[in-house]
C-alpha cells in the first residue's frame, strides 16, 4: 500500500511520467551519429539547446566556487595564472573526451546488443539489472532484443562501459574507484565552500562581527552538517538523473556568480548593491525557469522559452545578471576609492621584486 499514490496529484504525476517514457520508446530510432536528428523544427531546437548548454557549462566552470577557491592556494599571481591554464587544459580534455565516450557505448549497443537473443545476453545485463540500472522487456515476445525494449539508466553509462566493451572487471573497479574519489572530492569541496561562505561571509561579516574564533569554528562545523543533510535529502528525492543535476549546478553557478565575477574585476563602477541584485536576479530567474519546465517541480515544457530545456536554464539568468549589475550600480553610489584601487590591483597586480 505504501507504493500506491498518496493523492490524485501524485497519481497523475506518475502516470504522466510513465506515459512520457513509453512514448519515447515508441518513437522510431534516430539516425546514428547524426548531429541534430529529427525534422527541421526538432533539429533547430536541438541545435539551440546544444548551444545554450555549452554556454552554461563553459561559463559555469569559470564561476564554480569550489574551483575558484583552489587558486588561492598558489603563493603568487604568476603561479595562480599558471594554475588556471593547467586546470582549464584538463577540463577541456574532459569535455572533449566525454562525448566520444558516449559514442563508443552507443556503437557497442547498436552493433553487439540490439538484435541478440535474450537467452544469450552478456553478463553485465543481469548484474546491472539487479540494481535497477538496466531493464529489458520483451514486448513482442520474439525472444530478440529490440532497441525499444532496452532501458539503460544514463547514470550507469560510465561505470558499465568497461563491461560493455568486454574489458576485465579490474578496469570496471578502477573506473568505479575513480568515480567515487571524484564524487567525494567534489562533494567535500562544495560542502566546505558553502559552509565557509555562510559562517564567514554571512554570520561573521554581517550578523556577529564580534564572534570569537571558537564560536565561528563551531558555527562552521554546524553549518557543514546542516548543508550535508540537506544535500542528502535532496538526492534521496531523485528529482532527475545525475546529468541534469550536474547541468543545473553549472547553470546556477553561471547565472548567480559569473556576472558579478566578471564585472567586479573589469568594471570599477560595479558596487556591492549591483552585485547583490545581479546574483539574486540571475539565480531567481534560473530557478523559476527550472521549476516551470521540469516535471519534478510540477512544470512542463509547454511553458519553455524558445524550447530551451531546464538543464540549460542558466542561459536566461546570465544576461539578466549582467543587466541588473549595470543598472543597479549606476543608480547607487560608486564604490570607495580604495575599492576601485583594489580592482585595479586585481587586474594589474604588482609583481614581487624577485619576479620582476
Amino acid at each position: 500500500l505504501r507504493e500506491l499514490p498518496a493523492n490524485e496529484g501524485e497519481a497523475r504525476s506518475r502516470w504522466q511520467a510513465e506515459r512520457r517514457v513509453l512514448l519515447e520508446k515508441a518513437e522510431p530510432p534516430l539516425p546514428h551519429a547524426e548531429a541534430y536528428p529529427g525534422d527541421e523544427a526538432e533539429s533547430k531546437a536541438a541545435r539551440l539547446n546544444f548551444i545554450a548548454l555549452v554556454i552554461c557549462l563553459t561559463v559555469g566552470t569559470a564561476a564554480l566556487p569550489h574551483v575558484l577557491m583552489r587558486y588561492y592556494t598558489t603563493p603568487s599571481v604568476r603561479q595562480a595564472r599558471e594554475s588556471v591554464f593547467w586546470s582549464l587544459l584538463f577540463i577541456f580534455i574532459f569535455y572533449v573526451t566525454a562525448p566520444a565516450y558516449a559514442v563508443f557505448v552507443k556503437w557497442v549497443i547498436y552493433n553487439d546488443l540490439v538484435g541478440s537473443s535474450l537467452a544469450r545476453l552478456p553478463a553485465w545485463i543481469a548484474s546491472w539489472g539487479k540494481i535497477g540500472m538496466v531493464g529489458i522487456e520483451d514486448v513482442n515476445r520474439d525472444g530478440i532484443l529490440q532497441l525499444a525494449e532496452l532501458t539503460l539508466n544514463p547514470d550507469v553509462i560510465v561505470l558499465a562501459t568497461p563491461e560493455i566493451a568486454g574489458l576485465p572487471y579490474v578496469v570496471s573497479g578502477l573506473v568505479a574507484a575513480g568515480g567515487l574519489a571524484a564524487a567525494l572530492s567534489t562533494a567535500d569541496g562544495l560542502l566546505l565552500t558553502i559552509a565557509n561562505a555562510l559562517s564567514h561571509d554571512l554570520y561573521y561579516k554581517m550578523i556577529a562581527p564580534d564572534a570569537s574564533a571558537q564560536r565561528r569554528l563551531v558555527m562552521t562545523k554546524g553549518l557543514l552538517l546542516v548543508v550535508a543533510m540537506i544535500a542528502a535529502w535532496v538526492a534521496s528525492l531523485k528529482p532527475d538523473g545525475i546529468l541534469f543535476m550536474v547541468g543545473l549546478a553549472f547553470s546556477i553557478a553561471a547565472s548567480a556568480f559569473f556576472p558579478a565575477l566578471v564585472l567586479g574585476i573589469f568594471w570599477k563602477r560595479a558596487n556591492k548593491w549591483g552585485a547583490i541584485a545581479g546574483m539574486i536576479g540571475g539565480l531567481g530567474i534560473t530557478l523559476y525557469y527550472a521549476a516551470q519546465t521540469h516535471a519534478f517541480f510540477g512544470g512542463s515544457m509547454a511553458a519553455a522559452w524558445f524550447g530551451i530545456q531546464p538543464i540549460a536554464c542558466g542561459v536566461f539568468g546570465l544576461p539578466l545578471g549582467f543587466l541588473l549589475i549595470v543598472v543597479v550600480s549606476l543608480v547607487t553610489p560608486a564604490p570607495p576609492q580604495q575599492v576601485q584601487e583594489l580592482v585595479e590591483d586585481v587586474r594589474y597586480p604588482y609583481l614581487d621584486p624577485d619576479e620582476a
